[in-house]
């Protein structure tokens, strides 16, 4: 009796956690809408109309930081995405047991590393190496390098998850059938995992185009379309950094309204991944 108390009281305790987080959720979407209402009421497409991001003439376009945004996120999935890969499998199918664990724990702690200390790096190795390639090098590619190290864990601990997934009898039978440790990656664990895979990928691209410290410090802060990887760029989140302590009035509803579209992003993300998460799961 005393055990199906515990268990209800745990219920009712995860329950009201989740309906916690959600109208938190709810509460700071629709704190964004409020605030950014002001410069809603200037017109929805001024703010990719406007010549340049000039608060203080009245122009608010944000395409050149919203094009640097997905630049520098879909530069750190391109560069991450094949280093996650391969560490998972290192990591599950190379590694000794003592390494696996080594290898896991690392990949975890490097997970939690705070963004300011990536951000630091960058700027003191990154952006000296790449100065000499082409200055400045406060650029879209140190962005993209600092935030790739930032999301390989992220997809690489995806991957993992999925793979440990897999029924053992799977790899027993590829085994038995004479198949290579290749060829059961490519052929059989790889396709079986792609639902896990695309959840990384969509979720370490969400946090890519969340970060705001590491790409303030290494991207250069220089509102323009890019044209070149060397080019320095300002993301939305960078923006919002840098200008809201002074803005006022339209310009500070802008930033709002910055962060609102960077959220709504953010989700779309989510809601594909959760998707793409529960599909995989009654697939049969």
């Amino acid at each position: 009796m005393s055990l199906l108390k515990s268990n209800g009281f745990i219920s009712l305790l995860l329950r009201l956690t989740s309906l916690t987080a959600g109208a938190l959720i709810i509460l700071i979407f629709a704190f964004l809408v409020r605030e950014s209402w002001p410069a809603f009421q200037l017109g929805f497409f001024k703010f990719f109309t406007d010549g340049t991001w000039n608060p203080g003439d009245g122009d608010f376009n944000m395409v050149p930081m919203i094009i640097g945004s997905l630049a520098v996120a879909m530069g750190a999935i391109v560069i991450a995405v094949p280093a996650g890969v391969g560490t998972a499998i290192y990591m599950d199918f190379y590694a000794s047991p003592w390494g696996k664990r080594f290898m896991r724990s690392t990949i975890e702690l490097l997970a939690g590393v705070p963004s300011v200390i990536f951000g630091f790096w960058g700027l003191t190795v990154i952006v000296p190496l790449l100065y000499q390639l082409s200055p400045p090098g406060a650029n879209l590619l140190g962005g993209a390098l600092v935030l790739a190290v930032m999301v390989v864990p992220t997809v690489a601990i995806f991957i993992s998850n999925g793979v440990q997934s897999l029924p053992a009898s799977w790899l027993i039978g590829a085994e038995a059938l004479g198949l290579s440790t290749a060829s059961t990656i490519t052929k059989l664990v790889l396709p079986s995992i792609r639902g896990s895979i695309v959840s990384g990928i969509l979720i370490s691209l969400g946090r890519a185009l969340g970060e705001t410290m590491a790409v303030l410090m290494v991207c250069g802060n220089i509102i323009k379309v890019p044209t070149s990887i060397f080019d320095p760029i300002r993301t939305l989140t960078a923006n919002i950094a840098l200008e809201m302590a002074y803005a006022l009035d339209q310009h500070r509803s802008a930033l709002f309204l910055s962060g609102l579209l960077l959220l709504l992003m953010v989700f779309a993300l989510m809601a594909v991944a959760q998707h793409r998460a529960l599909r995989d799961s009654y697939a049969p």
